[in-house]
């Protein structure tokens, strides 16, 4: 595991708690990694942390709102503070509200937006101002394929998810001069409470991979659903040695359903 070149560095993973998230997690530790893992949900939270502290792994708990920025700055200076120089940030908390955009509520859009673009704004923004100095750094946003393909009742979490992407690419930019790299993975369908949450019976997982004529939307050519630690690898790859020269990307992980779009 060493090629990585990732033994003995600190990493910031948001919505470390389920999901992709804890996949992240779970992938870093195994790497040598120390994981501040930051989330809202402190029970579920505390569970994960314990669970890999148990088994000898550097991580420790964070609860914290991404999207409260004077709460984010806090638990940014208590993470390089106790841990030390954060030089590796995942963003990967996000939630989905979905619906007609006729009768979608205010306070739905409001909420994905708070949590998918500020909430990657605040962290990013705080994280970035002392990667800085040190002048290295390696930032990841973790996505979505909805971005670049328009999704019936997925409005608000596809525009959330596309200005999280610009952001990202923007960031990179900006940040290139201080060899600090910023990059993307953009997943699609992935295994998840999430995913799961959208479907209606037993057949869910089928549905996504046939795709759906009268929701426009393509099936997976792969023929299978993404799991947790195929997003986690590919994060993994941009954080690493290997990606060292891979800066402003959006990575697909998807299985083909966008086609490349």
């Amino acid at each position: 595991m060493e090629h990585w070149g990732l033994q003995g560095k600190i990493a910031l993973v948001t919505g470390a708690a389920q999901g992709i998230g804890e996949a992240v997690t779970r992938s870093f530790v195994k790497h040598g990694v120390s994981v501040a893992a930051v989330d809202r949900n402190g029970e579920r939270l505390a569970a994960l942390v314990s669970d890999l502290q148990s088994n000898g792994y550097d991580v420790q708990a964070f609860c914290a709102d991404v999207a409260n920025s004077a709460e984010i700055d806090e638990i940014v200076a208590q993470i390089e503070d106790n841990m030390g120089p954060i030089e590796i940030l995942v963003n990967v908390a996000g939630i989905l509200r979905t619906g007609l955009i006729e009768s979608f509520m205010d306070e739905d859009w409001e909420e994905v937006f708070k949590v998918n673009t500020a909430g990657v704004f605040y962290v990013s923004r705080s994280v970035s101002r002392r990667m800085i100095p040190r002048r290295s750094g390696a930032i990841v946003t973790v996505s979505s394929n909805a971005a670049t393909i328009p999704r019936m009742f997925m409005a608000a979490y596809a525009a959330s998810k596309a200005a999280a992407t610009m952001f990202t690419k923007c960031l990179g930019l900006e940040l290139a001069r201080y060899h600090i790299r910023c990059n993307v993975v953009s997943p699609g369908s992935t295994e998840t409470e999430m995913q799961r949450g959208l479907w209606t019976d037993e057949n869910g997982a089928n549905k996504v991979i046939t795709g759906s004529m009268e929701e426009f939307r393509l099936g997976i050519p792969l023929q299978k659903l993404a799991q947790p630690s195929d997003i986690a690898d590919a994060v993994l790859f941009l954080v690493s040695e290997q990606s060292r020269h891979i800066t402003m990307h959006d990575l697909r992980v998807d299985g083909g359903a966008t086609l490349d779009a």
